[in-house]
């Protein structure tokens, strides 16, 4: 069994050939899907995708940092609003992101922060996306740290320090396609960091793997990245599937 822990599958990118390519990724051993949030816009087609794959999916909500603007408190009603009358898997994908603007970085706070309270009080794990932010998120979650506090750092691209201290929070670190980069960097130190830290994902349709690296990304291409773990690890293809499964049964709590 393999589990793609963050996949925006409700994409646009796949509106021609969605089922075709749920398809292909299920062809290829993938089981689990899970869904991230980005804003109210994106709510409907997600909930079109849970009940077109309701053994498949499992969906988050909140709203992403770069899709906090002036509106953000109408866009943190919608995601209270849902938790509280559906069940969800996450909040995710939150955080900060500060690589194309720091104009809503007090905002982007106060969102991140606001969200991991209502993941703390559902019992949920949190999704972090986190971009030229680190020490911004690593306040946060030194303010939050706790027996509470669990979930995911989607699509890790730090430091083996940053790694580590990420660990320290209850914090798996999500692997996808960057570590199939040959500048990708985590892959010089991923094999330092026990495996049962590690969750797989593909953030699909972003962040191919290589081979398809530029093109568009789909769930199917995480073998690729299995691969590469089975290269770092020195384990099977079976293993990392199956110990990065149980490690995403671990934080979703299914």
């Amino acid at each position: 069994m393999i589990t793609d822990t963050h996949t925006h599958l409700y994409s646009s990118q796949f509106n021609e050939d969605q089922k075709e390519m749920i398809q292909r990724a299920k062809d290829a051993g993938v089981s689990r899907f899970f869904i991230p949030a980005i804003d109210a816009s994106h709510t409907k087609s997600m909930l079109k995708l849970e009940e077109d794959f309701p053994l498949d999916v499992y969906l988050m909500m909140g709203l992403h940092p770069t899709s906090v603007k002036e509106n953000y408190l109408e866009e943190l009603a919608h995601v209270k609003e849902w938790i509280d009358k559906k069940k969800f898997y996450a909040l995710g994908e939150i955080g900060i992101d500060l690589f194309w603007d720091t104009t809503f970085l007090k905002q982007q706070q106060e969102a991140f922060r606001t969200q991991i309270k209502w993941a703390k009080e559902k019992k949920l794990p949190i999704v972090i996306h986190c971009r030229a932010a680190f020490e911004a998120i690593f306040e946060i979650l030194e303010a939050e740290k706790g027996a509470d506090l669990r979930g995911i750092f989607h699509c890790f691209t730090g430091t083996k320090e940053q790694a580590l201290k990420a660990i320290s929070y209850n914090m798996k670190l999500g692997i996808g396609g960057v570590a199939t980069f040959k500048n990708g960097k985590i892959n010089t130190f991923l094999k330092e960091i026990d495996l049962q830290h590690i969750v797989l994902e593909t953030d699909a349709p972003y962040l191919a793997p290589v081979p398809y690296r530029g093109k568009r990304n789909e769930s199917a291409f995480i073998t690729n990245v299995i691969d590469t773990l089975v290269d770092i690890y020195g384990l099977s293809f079976e293993e990392i599937s199956a110990i990065t499964t149980q490690n995403s049964k671990d934080v979703f709590k299914i």
